[in-house]
This record gives C-alpha cells, structure tokens and sequence, in this order.
C-alpha cells in the first residue's frame, strides 16, 4: 500500500533543538482558521508536531473549528484582564449584586491573575478551592481568610465558570475549564425566630434604646436594607402609613442605595396605634438633637441615623442589633431573622399567605411559605396533640 500524500496545509521540515543541537524531522501545519470576530482579519495557523499523525488530527480539528466558527488563536489575554472585562460588562447589576460577584472572584484573581487565561487548568481551579476550603490565604489587603463554607465556594466557582463562559464568548477560550468542577451545595442556614414571649421581651427593654424604633420596623418584617434607607418622608402620620421604596445596603464596604429588587418590595404599609406612637417618639428625639446640634446636624431625613443626623451604613445596624438583643437578655438572632419572625407570627395566626407575601414584599406567596413561615416549637407540640387526638379516636372506632 502506498503512503498517503500529505495534504497541502502540512509540510514536513527539518529542525534543529535549541537545547541539544541535534536535527529532527517536525510536521509543520499552516491553515487559515477564519475571521477574528473583533478585528476582522483572518487567522492563520502555524503549529509544528512531533508526528504525522499529531499534526493530521490538529488540521482536522482546525478546519472543523474554522468550520463551525468556534476556534480560538493562541492569545496572551490574562486571567485579570478577563475577569475586569466581565466585571466592566456588568452594566445591568446593582451595586450589591457586583459587589458580590468581585467578592467571589478576588481569591482567582489574587492566585492567577497574571496567568494567561488560555494556560488556566482544572488543577489550578481544584487547588483554588481546596486552599478556600482549608482557609489561611491572604486577601489583597493582606488580611487572613478563614476557611469558606461550601455555600459561599459554591459561589465562587460558579462565577469563575461565567467568567470563563464569557471568556469563550470572546474566543479567548475554547472551552470552560470550571463547568466540570460540581461543588457541592452546603445547607441552607435555617433561619431562627424569636418566640412571643422574646418578642415581647425584646420590644420592653427598649425604652432607653434611642434606636429602639428600628428593632421595632425589623420584628414588624422590614429588612435590613428597608429600615437603612426609610425617610421620615416616607412615614404619613396622618393616613397611618409607611412607604418602603428605597433601600440601603453594603457593597464592597460601602453604603449603596437602590430600588427594591421587585415591584413588590416597593409598598405601603398601615401602620397601627402602637407603630405610629413609637415613630412619633423616635421623630421627637430626633428633633431634639437637631435643635442641641444645631448647624452642626445633617437633617438628611432619615429615620435610622446617629445623634448627627448621618445615616447608619448597613453593617452598623447588625452590631447595634446584636448588642440590643444582649442588653435585653435574648438569645441572639440574625437581624434578618427578626422578619422571619414577623412572617411565622403572621402565620401561626393564620393569617392568608397572600397578605403575608404582601407585608413583606415579596412578589411570589411560595417563596413566602417556603422561607418565612418557619413552625416555632409551640406549633410543633400543638400539631402532635392534635395528631394524637385523631390516632386516639382512630384507635377507639377500631375497637
């Protein structure tokens, strides 16, 4: 049988090593791979192999590439540089949401930044994520990581592989080197409620707490961001009404403003007798510190600020809300986890899912049932005696 010709793209050529000096024979492809997508110009291939066979099977793939339109030139684009491109991309994010997305994807841009994106392996991925796991890394501001929970390395592979998508996109990449990577999920953090009784606790200590009414808005089901960006605007004495359309959260160490996420995170509440008699102390207060200030107060109208009139940033209330629920002699809850109360309080007193969905603004009533309404141990025992009443009348209609 004859030997196959080689095709025109493949040119056999003798080569010296560098290292050695000894000549070799190499198989040499040059073939056009199409149009770069940005630039317009076409691609044209050089790549030399050891064997007949290497460099046979690289032209097949080429042309197959060129073909379907998905190859990608050698390129000495960086991990950071990708990462930035994406990140400056994001035009459509809140803040929140970008913040968070800088956050999951620090540690790859600390560890293999400078690594050009199309050198960036499986192993180093696994290497990333089993140093987060252990923790003891350092942050670009030089402080000690503790170890992730699997959540929160859940996140950060999962932004490194949209990142890596978007890497592809631009045919910087030919494939994604993080999708086969399947962390697992991690428990969701069950949420803890307050008992009435705590409740009640709670609400009494807080007559010397000039930040009371706060505590107040939060076991009455406003988040945190809710309460950080509420006006005095927003409160109308007069109809017995609060209007959430702003909130207030932390991004990147900062205080951000933005709409609700939904349309239904943007509502107007009533407000009853006692809600109404706490806001009007708190606005008296308020006033007072502006009249001793005097100039020296920033009236900037909102309800949750220091002495001076400034706004809380948001990190700051969830320490204020730790160190009243210690004066108050509680056991201590997430601050978010005070609107978890409010929605379980809703409903163990049966009140419509609807209208707890409402309250508390959220757009869907199942998200509702499925994270807010959290039985307390008192429904718990409440539903085993009611289970033992029918077993009891069951057994008693078997006899």
């Amino acid at each position: 049988m004859s030997r196959q010709q080689l095709p025109p793209q493949i040119t056999k050529i003798e080569v010296v090593e560098r290292r050695t000096g000894k000549s070799g024979t190499r198989y040499q492809v040059v073939v056009d791979a199409g149009r770069d997508p940005e630039t317009g110009k076409r691609h044209q291939v050089r790549r030399r192999y050891r064997t007949e066979k290497e460099a046979r099977n690289a032209l097949t793939n080429f042309l197959s590439d060129a073909a379907a339109g998905t190859f990608v030139p050698r390129k000495d684009v960086t991990v950071e540089e990708v990462c930035a491109d994406w990140l400056g991309s994001m035009h459509w994010a809140r803040p929140t949401t970008l913040a968070g997305y800088e956050y999951n994807l620090a540690p790859l841009r600390e560890a293999y930044g400078p690594l050009p994106v199309q050198k960036l392996t499986r192993k180093h991925l696994d290497d990333l994520v089993a140093s987060l796991k252990k923790g003891g890394s350092r942050t670009e501001k030089g402080n000690i990581r503790r170890p992730w929970a699997a959540r929160s390395l859940k996140r950060a592979v999962e932004s490194t592989a949209t990142v890596l998508d978007y890497a592809i996109e631009r045919k910087f990449l030919s494939h994604n080197v993080a999708r086969a990577i399947k962390p697992k999920p991690g428990r969701k953090r069950k949420p803890q409620t307050y008992t009435p009784a705590e409740v009640s606790k709670f609400l009494n200590s807080l007559e010397g707490d000039r930040n009371g009414h706060l505590w107040f808005l939060a076991l009455c089901g406003l988040r945190r961001g809710e309460i950080g960006g509420l006006r005095w605007s927003g409160v109308d004495f007069k109809s017995k009404t609060i209007t959430v359309h702003i909130g207030r959260a932390a991004a990147g160490g900062k205080a951000v403003e933005d709409d609700p996420k939904t349309e239904a995170g943007e509502r107007t509440l009533p407000m009853d007798d006692e809600m109404v008699a706490v806001l009007r102390k708190a606005r008296r207060r308020q006033a007072a510190d502006k009249l001793q200030l005097g100039e020296a107060y920033q009236d900037l109208g909102y309800v949750a600020c220091n002495e001076n009139g400034n706004p809380f940033h948001p990190d700051t209330l969830t320490h204020k809300w730790a160190k009243a629920a210690k004066a108050a002699g509680v056991r201590h809850i997430r601050l978010h986890d005070a609107r978890h109360t409010c929605g379980t309080t809703m409903h163990l007193r049966k009140v419509p899912m609807a209208v707890i969905a409402a309250w508390l603004g959220h757009a869907d009533a199942s998200v509702t049932a499925r994270i807010y309404t959290h039985s307390q141990a008192e429904a718990l025992a409440a539903a085993s005696r009611t289970l033992g009443e029918v077993v009891t009348t069951r057994d008693i209609e078997a006899g």
